[in-house]
């Protein structure tokens, strides 16, 4: 984002602020009266022009005010690294909560996901999203791949712990033993040390990558692993989404072609499994914006989502589901003080 101006960023950030609070384009005189903001409606005007012009605002009808674009809430976003944290009394009663949750084994099964996503959904007031792998934290050491049939191969996976699984993959064409090698050394450097949830995510993103694209062998070689890794480390009941009525009832899913575009992506799995990957990956607190080719599809829905986990009893992200103009101060320190929590109660247990 281009550098702005005190005023520019002043103005910026209070138009944010007000779409989250109605949802609705935000005009000058709005902003003067509401946000102390000691500028002419004029000049404010102008501001948001020259805002708009920059790609950070942007007018979905000629007299209506401005709405920000997910540049602008980047930037919001950003500015709300240093966020509050969650007052210990809440802390507390969420710890104390999570405890009778996952007693008395302390192990993330399907019920404690549940039951977890229904806390969080409560406390926030949105859907959320709760998931758990019991593999994801093991690391691999080197994927290798056997012809079995013209258009089957046996993937073999050793993990740095010793153990080996196998699965079998559809292949479009065999491939040749020179090239197999090839495929062996290129992979190599890739696989080694790193978790199922991070090399799935390094996959995805090299599929994607349009430099990879040029060379034939070597985007092969990542379809071949994004195909042995599959949902390898996620099972069928891994992820759970809890409170979609209270995203139902928001005005920004009243259009039946949004409401269309909010269930798909609440039903896209394997997008869903991609941005926990991203999450974990990151090992901190993360926020996915979607709508008009964002992270989450075309959907006008965010996603704020933190890692926790114990590797003996399971790694996995718990996250809120809601509107692009969720109260992000609120979630961030929410989701992070959860995560926190389960991970204190895994090791605890």
């Amino acid at each position: 984002m281009t550098q702005l101006s005190a005023r520019a960023r002043k103005i910026l950030f209070a138009a944010v602020t007000e779409y989250i609070a109605t949802g609705q384009p935000v005009g000058s005189r709005t902003l003067a009266r509401r946000y102390a903001i000691d500028l002419s409606p004029a000049t404010i005007r102008n501001v948001l022009a020259d805002l708009e012009q920059g790609g950070l605002l942007h007018q979905p009808h000629t007299s209506a005010g401005r709405l920000p674009t997910e540049p602008a809430l980047r930037a919001f976003i950003e500015a709300l690294t240093e966020f509050q944290e969650v007052p210990q009394v809440e802390r507390r009663q969420i710890q104390e909560r999570l405890e009778e949750i996952f007693a008395p084994k302390a192990e993330v099964g399907r019920e404690a996901l549940r039951r977890t996503g229904k806390l969080v959904s409560e406390l926030s007031g949105a859907a959320a999203i709760v998931a758990s792998s019991t593999t994801d934290s093991r690391k691999l050491s080197q994927l290798r791949f056997i012809t079995t049939k013209p258009d089957q191969m046996l993937a073999v996976l050793v993990f740095t712990d010793g153990m080996v699984e196998n699965r079998f993959i559809q292949v479009d064409a065999a491939i040749c033993e020179n090239d197999l090698l090839r495929i062996h050394n290129l992979l190599a450097d890739v696989v080694e040390g790193r978790t199922l949830a991070a090399l799935c995510t390094l996959i995805k993103r090299r599929l994607t990558d349009q430099r990879d694209a040029v060379d034939k062998l070597r985007r092969q070689a990542f379809e071949l692993a994004d195909r042995a890794l599959g949902d390898l480390s996620w099972g069928t009941d891994a992820i759970v989404i809890e409170g979609r009525a209270r995203l139902m009832d928001l005005p920004e899913y009243g259009d039946v072609e949004r409401l269309k575009k909010l269930l798909m992506a609440l039903e896209d799995r394997e997008h869903l499994v991609e941005l926990i990957g991203k999450t974990l990956e990151a090992g901190v607190v993360t926020v996915h914006i979607g709508g008009e080719g964002g992270e989450l599809g075309d959907a006008e829905l965010s996603l704020v989502a933190a890692p926790y986990g114990d590797p003996e009893k399971g790694v996995g992200t718990v996250g809120v589901l809601g509107p692009k103009r969720m109260d992000y101060a609120k979630m961030m320190p929410l989701v992070d003080a959860t995560a926190s929590a389960i991970t204190a109660v895994l090791k605890k247990g």
